[in-house]
């Protein structure tokens, strides 16, 4: 399949998307504290979306149950919002995705609830980092490959380590258009040349322990192999002629 590029006025629609995500994020944050259900947060999430005359995309995708991902602590990815309440010290990480006029927006963002001990205040701050540290390497004539190589190097140079399993994805129309795959690991200059136009998301999961996760029953929940703490960051952004332009961004 071939890589989409996409023109200035496409990127701008997707721009709207991606915009009301971020504000999506920023209403949630004051309710992302200690005896706060999951599933009201992924209520007034959708209610939020919708009220916006947007969809939410998670919803229905694949047969995903909820209108976000929110996966706590050793969950790493695809945890199925139910009616666990939040706790003083847990990650949380919360994944929105909303369609606008038929274009996708998607970013995640790890919360800490409360107080964190030392050692997850160090995930969150080195997930966060990595993932800056990919988009940096967004630009013209980078490799997909010099991605992952910046997030895996950070990473692991902090004693964490990366999940290979999920990565970012190009997308537009569809919230995952693939190619290209945009792994959290790599190799300098190896894989796919980035070229204008393009857009996807970068989107780093690391682990405090292994890297290997198991998905449970329900098809969905990754969780960390070890009982390790995860955190994950995301930004969606289109390859520009210069620096690469974040669309999640408020």
């Amino acid at each position: 399949m071939a890589i989409r590029i996409y023109n200035q006025s496409q990127i701008a629609e997707m721009r709207k998307a991606g915009m009301l995500v971020a504000q999506a994020h920023a209403m949630l944050r004051e309710y992302v504290v200690a005896g706060t259900v999951l599933l009201e947060l992924d209520q007034r999430v959708e209610q939020f979306i919708r009220e916006h005359g947007a969809t939410p995309s998670f919803k229905g995708h694949g047969g995903f149950p909820a209108s976000t991902c929110i996966s706590v602590n050793d969950v790493v990815c695809h945890g199925i919002p139910d009616s666990t309440r939040l706790s003083n010290g847990d990650i949380v990480s919360i994944d929105i995705g909303a369609c606008l006029n038929g274009w996708h927006g998607d970013s995640c963002v790890s919360y800490a609830v409360g107080k964190l001990d030392s050692q997850s205040a160090k995930l969150l701050k080195v997930t966060e980092e990595a993932m800056w540290r990919g988009i940096a390497q967004a630009r013209v004539g980078k490799t997909i490959g010099d991605i992952g190589a910046a997030m895996q190097e950070y990473t692991e140079s902090q004693g964490f380590s990366v999940v290979r399993e999920y990565t970012g994805h190009g997308i537009g129309r569809k919230m995952h258009e693939t190619p290209p795959d945009v792994f959290n690991f790599g190799e300098w200059g190896k894989g796919l040349k980035l070229r204008a136009g393009m857009t996807l998301t970068i989107e780093p999961i690391v682990n405090i322990g292994s890297a290997r996760t198991r998905v449970l029953r329900d098809g969905w929940t990754a969780k960390t192999v070890d009982g390790s703490r995860s955190a994950q960051f995301e930004h969606q952004l289109a390859i520009t002629t210069g620096d690469p332009e974040i669309l999640t961004k408020l």
